[in-house]
């Protein structure tokens, strides 16, 4: 009697992100005395721990940030006591099983950079372990006329949250068929990321059968949207952003 599995169940591979390159999406935003800092980039997480406090000081230096910011974004990378560590709990999946259900899953870009808006969606392939966020990046910002430097970078960084989002989450479905005595029958795998609600719709729209060519109803949904605000926009929607901070 053959399993009930699909292969991609029978096989668990270890964890690490399906990306050319294996690195960690870190998210700072750290604020003393009146001053804020808010940052969005990669880590590798095979750089010696030294890296960080290089990485800290250095920052601090450049921003011309107050000394204490040096011990604040160190510890928010790496070793923090009272704020979870994203380096390290990178670092605890490695190693681990990690169950693929869906190859396929979908990627939400909601985001602003400078005075660029940035709304798109589509379908990422996690088998792909060549796939690379920031060449995908640089040719979204090219076809779409995107000249700010800074978008390309957020658009990768992103892609590679939700991505990790994804992995982690299949970490725990390995870990969850492991210890289930149904486990045999899989589990039902659905992606729930920042990308929200749009996401499990469009994998309802998109399963492991349907055509990679998208039909003509389905094309509004996969329409990217760049608009460019005015300073009077962007002003209004910072002054929104930090009400919402506080």
């Amino acid at each position: 009697m053959k399993s009930q599995l699909a292969p991609a169940y029978r096989h668990p591979v270890k964890f690490r992100m399906p990306t050319a390159e294996n690195l960690v999406p870190i998210r700072l935003d750290i604020e003393i005395d009146g001053q804020r800092y808010k940052d969005a980039f990669t880590w590798n997480p095979s750089d010696p721990d030294s890296e960080v406090a290089v990485f800290a000081k250095k920052t601090v230096k450049d921003l011309k940030l107050p000394t204490g910011f040096i011990t604040q974004i160190a510890q928010s990378i790496q070793d923090a006591e009272l704020m979870k560590s994203q380096l390290t709990e990178f670092r605890s999946y490695e190693g681990q099983d990690m169950i693929v259900g869906e190859k396929i899953v979908p990627i939400k870009l909601d985001l602003r950079v400078n005075q660029t808006l940035i709304r798109d969606q589509f379908l990422w392939d996690l088998n792909n372990m060549e796939s690379d966020p920031e060449d995908f990046a640089k040719i979204f910002c090219a076809d779409m006329g995107i000249d700010d430097p800074e978008v390309g970078p957020a658009i990768a960084f992103s892609i590679r949250e939700q991505l990790y989002e994804i992995a982690v989450q299949n970490v725990t479905s390995a870990k969850e068929i492991r210890v289930s005595k149904k486990g045999r029958r899989g589990i039902e795998y659905m992606p729930v990321s920042k990308a929200g609600v749009t996401a499990v719709d469009l994998a309802k729209l998109f399963g492991s059968k349907s055509s990679v060519i998208r039909k003509r109803k389905d094309w509004d949904v996969y329409e990217a949207i760049v608009d460019i605000l005015s300073n009077e926009e962007v002003e209004a929607l910072e002054a929104r952003e930090d009400k919402i901070a506080r």
